[in-house]
């Protein structure tokens, strides 16, 4: 490919310095350099006729044979397609128009549109032409494979910036205190087995790691359920990996665990901590259960527990997701996920340049589903709501105050 680029861009600098024959002799000299194949590679870069390119390697090699005075004769040399054929432009045009995806009349309207269908579809019409026509003409004209792009959002809250606004002063208010501020959320539940895992890592040449060739889930060894904590002052993660259900009791558990491991020992004077998570999912602010566990994390260690949701459809914009998760997707790209074990180590390893350090350990509890929380149950949660979208804001204090608190 570096090559190739060499030899485009060395015709392209010439070009506009060189008649017809120096134009051959110039392809036909990269082509003599090249070597075997070099006619097809050089007629495929600069896009002069292998036909051309010959003569000039006749001409280079035999210079007293190579004609004198005119490069051709005048009128000489057959004519492009497009001044033959002055619809061609405009009908292709017309068959790669974006509209005509919704034009019941267009004949490639459910059909990929690949420069060998639209060459075809040129015959069909009557036009003398060929797929490397076509892709010339499509190049001249602008046109360029694109993916799709997400960019539109759909429906938004009315309050969305307000409540971004808002969970942001929350966490610079809980931070110039010196409580903590964690961001939560579940990762994707990854197969454990030797599946295929997206991704590339450096192994001997023609040596790739065999997998499986289907995704079935392997019952012995089921699924993981990565549930995450990022401490946003710390920049450090914990991470559960359970091997059952992701339900409120598993996500408020594993806070609970990196508060025992990790936080109640960087923050041993905090009386308070925030916690930013999604609106859906086991944490949702929907979910009853989630608030009744906050209740008992609450009374267990004293601490007056704030939750700031962030509003729907803006999930992609947890901390948690690009600080913790995609670099843990880095570190684990190209490795099958054979075991739980080897999950947890690989999520441990995960090390960034800015500091990140990742704890990791397994959860084999169970977690029931389904479980309903009674209105009598959820009435006795110690909640206060904020003033501002109270559903999304809230705090749960303690049913008693913790005695050290009192003391102090």
């Amino acid at each position: 490919m570096d090559a190739e680029a060499g030899i485009k861009a060395r015709f392209e600098l010439l070009a506009p310095f060189s008649d017809e024959r120096s134009r051959r002799q110039l392809a036909a000299a990269e082509a003599l350099a090249a070597g075997r194949g070099g006619i097809t590679l050089v007629s495929r870069v600069t896009g002069v006729s292998r036909r051309a390119i010959a003569a000039g390697c006749r001409e280079l090699k035999h210079p007293e044979a190579a004609p004198r005075g005119r490069i051709r004769r005048e009128g000489g040399g057959r004519k492009r397609t497009v001044d033959t054929d002055p619809t061609l432009r405009e009908d292709l045009e017309g068959l790669v128009e974006p509209g005509t995806r919704g034009d019941p009349e267009s004949p490639l309207r459910w059909t990929c549109k690949s420069v060998r269908r639209l060459a075809d579809e040129l015959t069909r019409m009557g036009h003398t032409t060929s797929h490397r026509m076509v892709a010339e003409l499509l190049h001249d004209m602008g046109y360029s494979l694109q993916g799709n792009r997400k960019t539109i959002e759909g429906t938004t809250h009315p309050d969305r910036d307000a409540q971004f606004a808002h969970l942001n002063n929350r966490v610079k208010e809980y931070q110039a205190s010196g409580d903590p501020v964690i961001s939560v959320d579940t990762k994707k539940k990854e197969l454990v087995g030797d599946f295929k895992n997206a991704g590339r890592e450096l192994r001997p040449k023609g040596d790739p790691e065999a997998v499986r060739v289907h995704d079935f889930v392997i019952p012995e060894l089921g699924k993981a359920n990565p549930y995450g904590v990022y401490d946003l002052t710390g920049n450090v993660g914990w991470v559960s990996v359970g091997t059952d259900r992701d339900t409120a009791a598993f996500a408020v558990q594993s806070i609970r665990r990196w508060w025992q491991s990790m936080g109640s020992d960087t923050y041993p004077d905090a009386h308070r901590l925030l916690i930013t998570a999604d609106c859906g999912g086991s944490n949702g602010y929907r979910v009853r259960l989630w608030k009744v566990e906050l209740q008992r994390l609450a009374d267990e260690t004293g601490l007056t527990i704030g939750v700031c949701h962030l509003p729907p459809g803006t999930s992609k914009w947890n901390k948690i997701e690009h600080r913790l998760f995609s670099f843990i997707t880095q570190n684990w790209r190209g490795k099958p996920l054979v075991s739980h074990e080897v999950i947890v180590n690989l999520i441990a390893a995960t090390v960034t340049r800015s500091g990140l350090r990742v704890r990791c350990e397994i959860d084999r509890n169970i977690y029931e589903k389904g479980i309903k929380v009674r209105d009598e149950e959820l009435a006795a949660v110690n909640l206060q709501a904020d003033p501002f979208h109270g559903e999304w804001n809230y705090a749960i204090a303690p049913s008693e105050p913790r005695i050290d608190a009192i003391v102090s």
